[in-house]
Parts: C-alpha cells; sequence; structure tokens
C-alpha cells in the first residue's frame, strides 16, 4: 500500500519484498529486489537442519497446505491419490507430531513450493533447510538472490500449465542430476539462514548484496543515458 500511493517512494527506492512478481507493477524487475519468505514464529536450530540422503527418502514429492490461489487447487486436483507422493489439501491432524511436517520434508526427495494468493512461498527456504528439493510452481516469481545463485543447479522450476505432467517431469530426471542438486542444497544453504548477529554470506549480506547490484544497475543505466545527451 505504501508504494501504491507513495509515487515518489516506487520511483526512487529499491524495495525488498518477499512478494516479487514480475507481471506486478509494484515491481520493477531489475530495480526491487526479491527477500525469501521465511516463517520467523519458530527458531530453526542447527541440529535440526539438514535431512535425509537421497537413497533414503521413500517419498517422491511432498505439500501440505491451505487451499487458495490458483496453482494448489490444481496440484490437489491431479495429484492427492497418488502413492508416490504425499500431496494433502489439508494436513492431517497428525503431521505436528508423528510424522511432523518437518519429518515428512527430510523423507522427500522433492518438496513442492507452489504459489497461493501470491507467488512466494516460506516452502522454498524450508526445504533448502532441510535438503529437500524445491520444485517452485509460480510463474512470475522473482527468484531470491539470482544474481548470485544458479537456482536451475539446486532446484526444479515447473511451469503452472505443465502440473499434469509432474510426476513424469520429477521421474525423468536422472538420479545423479537429482542426488547433485540435493548436495548443492547444503552449500547455499548458509545464504538463506538469519543470525542475531549477521555471519558472513548469510541472508542478510545477501541481500544488502542484492540491493548494492541494483543500485549499480541504476548508475549504470544513469551514465548510459547521460553519454546519449
Amino acid at each position: 500500500m505504501t508504494t501504491r500511493n507513495h509515487t515518489e517512494l516506487r520511483e526512487n527506492a529499491v524495495k525488498v519484498v518477499c512478494n516479487a512478481e514480475s507481471s506486478s507493477e509494484y515491481f520493477v524487475l531489475g530495480k526491487d529486489v526479491s527477500l525469501p519468505q521465511i516463517n520467523l514464529h519458530y527458531l530453526v536450530l542447527p541440529s535440526n537442519i539438514g535431512g535425509a540422503a537421497s537413497h533414503e527418502r521413500p517419498w517422491l514429492a511432498f505439500f501440505a497446505g491451505q487451499m487458495h490461489g490458483r496453482v494448489r487447487p490444481q496440484l490437489i486436483e491431479q495429484w492427492k491419490d497418488d502413492p508416490d507422493m504425499r500431496i494433502y489439501e489439508v494436513p492431517p491432524n497428525n503431521l505436528t507430531t508423528k510424522p511432523s511436517y518437518i519429518q515428512q520434508m527430510k523423507e522427500s526427495k522433492y518438496c513442492i513450493c507452489a504459489m497461493g494468493y501470491e507467488v512466494n512461498s516460506p516452502r522454498i527456504v524450508e526445504s533448502i533447510y532441510y535438503d529437500c528439493v524445491p520444485v517452485i510452481i509460480a510463474d512470475n516469481l522473482v527468484l531470491p538472490f539470482s544474481d548470485v545463485l544458479n537456482w536451475s543447479m539446486f532446484s526444479v522450476t515447473v511451469p503452472e500449465a505443465k502440473i499434469k505432467k509432474l510426476k513424469t517431469l520429477l521421474t525423468s530426471i536422472p538420479h545423479h542430476v537429482y542426488r547433485s542438486m540435493q548436495q548443492r542444497l547444503e552449500s547455499v544453504r548458509k545464504h538463506f539462514i538469519w543470525h542475531d548477529e549477521p555471519e558472513e554470506y548469510d541472508i542478510f549480506h545477501m541481500i544488502l548484496h542484492s540491493v548494492w547490484m541494483s543500485r549499480l544497475r541504476q548508475l549504470d543505466s544513469s551514465q548510459k543515458s547521460l553519454k546519449q545527451l
């Protein structure tokens, strides 16, 4: 609401937002910055991060969440009864106890990160925490830190129009490719962790780097415009 109603702020500030939607008039691609969405109502302890090795994950894919937006209803309609995947329309009553939500992420090869009302989802970062390769279904999402990270090396992007082919797309990925993606999650994880005091290369520094890169692009663009004049 602030940027929508304040033209000067919108045009002259770099926004850092979770809802980084390339098709939105309120997110300027190349200027504004995508912020990884993280649930901060619980503390992720270092001992809780990580998960089973690739060969110890019995489930192909996992998703549990409320049904809203245009994507999730399609996901449920197509895959809620598939025996190889755990796709829940409403999380079972025991999902917060045994087995836990986190445990199911740790036991699944892929974690479905489907957009809801907005393109962003905290599941992307949660997947990275628990070595579950993120499967991103949100056509217009600008992925965080894309000027540094090559997301195709540790995640899978599925177009919304291909939800019906989701299982085929995942099972067609060779195991050695999946294993490499999963192993890379451990390498990039440090970029998505908050600390009480910022640590080198953590999410705080990554956000500052993205803002800095945005500023450099703006300065470069201004200099080119001046040269043309």
